[in-house]
């Protein structure tokens, strides 16, 4: 019986404590830190987001990985404009949490500040895990959503 109620406590002191209503808060956002930063180019901002082990699937089907995007975001830095020319922004975001784990899908929106203001959308998907108290994408996947132009 001890042996019994022995493993008992030890199986329910390795289940994860639930994460709380402050971690989707708190990843929420993250989510529009990170894309207000990513619409005027802020490698720092990049630099936090990402996780070191990233696997990110773009919209045309590449993967790179953190230092990939970092790389490309720095090399672009002195070419970069000062008004952005697409800001970015979420719709519909859908946090689950798994404990020291989570995932974010939503609509992610790139709206042209110039001309039209036309928009492009599609489905991302983040990854992300608590790492040293800090949520950090460990994976991404992006999907655009065709427009209506593009469908008929």
């Amino acid at each position: 019986m001890r042996t019994l109620l022995a493993m008992i406590a030890l199986a329910v002191t390795a289940l994860p404590t639930p994460a709380s209503a402050a971690d989707e808060d708190e990843l929420r956002e993250l989510l529009n830190t990170f894309l207000a930063g990513a619409s005027v180019g802020d490698v720092a901002i990049h630099e936090r987001f990402w996780s070191d082990d990233l696997v990110y699937t773009s919209s045309n089907g590449t993967r790179t990985d953190k230092a990939g995007i970092v790389g490309n975001m720095r090399a672009s830095e002195n070419t970069r404009e000062a008004t952005p020319s697409v800001v970015y922004s979420a719709e519909d975001v859908d946090v689950r949490l798994y404990g020291e784990m989570a995932v974010v899908a939503f609509r992610l929106v790139g709206t042209e500040q110039a001309g039209d203001h036309g928009r492009s959308e599609y489905f991302n998907t983040g990854t992300f895990r608590k790492q040293a108290g800090e949520w950090r994408a460990v994976a991404w996947q992006a999907t655009r959503i065709p427009s209506d132009a593009d469908a008929g």
